[in-house]
């Protein structure tokens, strides 16, 4: 109780002396932020002699030289027409183109059966003119064994046809890859018959490539 009568209580007790902690803390706070600044001596400069080293190791690139323009290009001259007089001996003497000759050329020669196939050209190509009886053939030579076994194959042939479209000779192009297939379709072939092939309007002999499969129905 003070001088007047009033008794204080405890936080009016606190706040009066919480004034002179106060006071006595911020004090206590400098002092020690100067001695740890003039003790420690935390912060220190680096050295960049290192670095310094590493800058100068770094090798520019050579300088960049860039071409001159190129020059302009010169327009061509205008042509001028010569007054020059022409001698006619330097001309070119007038030609007379020769008669052509009316009619068909004359007709090439007809190939032989013996020589090898060779490419005879033709306007019209042979057609095949028998085909169920070549199909009736080509059943009855089907090797029963192959055809039992359902071993099929497919041969290609070259055929010599004749200026009346008759078969006169015949040899493998390409094989089926089985021999007995092979000799089947080698019978096979005599029962064909062609129209003929025409070549500027004239009947002519040929080759011609012709296929025979041997299928299981």
């Amino acid at each position: 109780m003070g001088d007047t009568g009033i008794r204080l209580t405890a936080n009016d007790r606190f706040k009066r002396a919480s004034t002179n902690f106060t006071r006595i803390g911020l004090l206590v706070a400098v002092f020690l932020h100067l001695g740890l600044f003039v003790l420690v001596q935390p912060f220190e400069a680096a050295d960049m002699g290192s670095v310094t080293n590493e800058i100068e190791s770094i090798r520019l690139p050579p300088e960049v030289r860039i071409p001159p323009p190129p020059e302009t290009i010169a327009r061509p001259a205008m042509p001028r027409v010569s007054t020059v007089d022409i001698s006619p001996d330097i001309t070119i003497a007038p030609t007379t183109p020769d008669r052509v000759p009316r009619g068909l050329p004359p007709r090439p020669r007809a190939p032989d059966p013996s020589e090898p196939p060779i490419l005879i050209p033709y306007d019209t190509p042979p057609v095949l003119l028998n085909v169920g009886e070549v199909l009736q053939v080509l059943e009855r030579e089907y090797p029963r064994a192959l055809k039992d076994a359902g071993i099929e194959g497919r041969v290609q042939l070259w055929i010599y046809l004749s200026e009346e479209g008759r078969v006169e000779k015949s040899e493998i192009r390409t094989s089926s890859g089985n021999p007995l297939l092979d000799e089947a379709a080698g019978r096979v072939v005599p029962a064909m018959r062609f129209s003929p092939a025409m070549n500027r309007d004239r009947v002519t002999a040929v080759w011609v490539s012709q296929w025979v499969t041997f299928r299981v129905n």
